[in-house]
């Protein structure tokens, strides 16, 4: 396994840093991670010829179905699991050090939202509790258990408690409301308040009980139901130890350790410009011990600063639980 202090990697502060790490983490993986190593050699690439991420090729999400992607299999502490219908396949990600995952998540939540001591977090994770390996549910009972607050924790369908926690929260405490969209949108229907001193958090995904919607109508009645301005939204996948944060509009932000960049829609190879609509890599450093450059199936397209938004996926993409559609 690699062997990068976590303090390098999660203290990144300028774009050098986050260059230079990126490509110390890719002349390992190229030589170490043999699914990768593979792919390179597919394409005639030599690893020690590439020098800025713009050259670093990304390997396609779906080796993740059918391959093994660590450093060292003989010493997995976790796997990750994909959500999917019947009978498709199901993604896999083996996990060497787990603990690299917990400071992911957490520091990345911190770093947009603040101290998790400050929130009561509220779990409507149906779907996910309902099946093993879910890497969500693993980051909702940690961060969960970080609060320390009476009322933080995993709800199935029981929308009346839940509104008794906001609606009662005397001491005006930050909650935090995360759920899939469709549990979201049944909640919205059968049980619609103003939600004060809270935030929605919707991590995408119809699981096949609703229709598939565009995120804008999906947050308009949300945002109609409970009373809020706008509607936040998570960012992340089984292949990713690291998600990113939208506080509104659809527009995300990575933290310093992650980054999203677009490819051309008929070249795999050839990144697009900013505002141009193509398919999304993502560069998670902290996926250290497997593959941090993974082309998905998600369209989306670049913004200022790095900020970026999702627009759908490619036409023959199975659909997958992070994502909504639009036209």
């Amino acid at each position: 396994m690699l062997k990068i202090q976590p303090e390098r990697l999660f203290s990144i502060q300028h774009e050098a840093d986050f260059q230079a790490l990126a490509l110390t983490i890719f002349q390992y993986q190229a030589n170490h991670i043999p699914v990768y190593k593979q792919y390179l050699n597919a394409l005639k690439i030599d690893p020690a010829k590439v020098q800025s991420i713009e050259e670093i090729p990304f390997l396609p999400i779906e080796f993740f179905k059918n391959n093994s992607i660590c450093s060292d299999p003989t010493h997995i502490e976790i796997t990750f699991s994909s959500s999917g219908t019947t009978g498709s396949e199901t993604s896999k990600h083996p996990v060497n050090d787990v603990q690299i995952y917990q400071q992911s998540y957490r520091k990345a939540f911190e770093h947009f939202y603040g101290p998790l001591q400050d929130y009561c977090i509220l779990a409507l994770l149906p779907s996910y509790l309902e099946r093993s390996g879910s890497s969500l549910i693993y980051m909702c009972e940690d961060i969960i258990e970080q609060t320390k607050q009476n009322g933080s924790g995993f709800y199935l369908n029981e929308f009346a408690q839940i509104k008794k926690i906001i609606s009662e929260n005397s001491n005006n405490k930050k909650i935090l409301l995360i759920g899939v969209t469709y549990a979201l949108l049944d909640f919205a229907e059968q049980m619609p308040f103003k939600m004060d001193h809270t935030i929605v958090m919707e991590t995408g995904g119809m699981k096949g009980k609703r229709k598939e919607m565009l995120r804008a109508e999906v947050h308009e009645i949300l945002s109609n139901a409970f009373g809020l301005s706008k509607i936040h939204s998570e960012y992340g996948m089984t292949e990713l130890l690291s998600q990113a944060y939208s506080k509104g509009d659809g527009i995300f932000e990575c933290p310093a350790w992650m980054r999203v960049l677009i490819r051309e829609t008929n070249d795999p190879f050839t990144l697009a410009e900013t505002g141009r609509t193509g398919g999304v890599n993502i560069i998670d450093l902290a996926n250290i011990n497997s593959c941090s450059f993974i082309a998905t199936q998600d369209l989306g397209k670049l913004h200022a600063n790095h900020q970026f938004e999702i627009l759908g996926r490619f036409d023959d993409a199975a659909l997958r639980g992070c994502n909504l559609l639009v036209d």
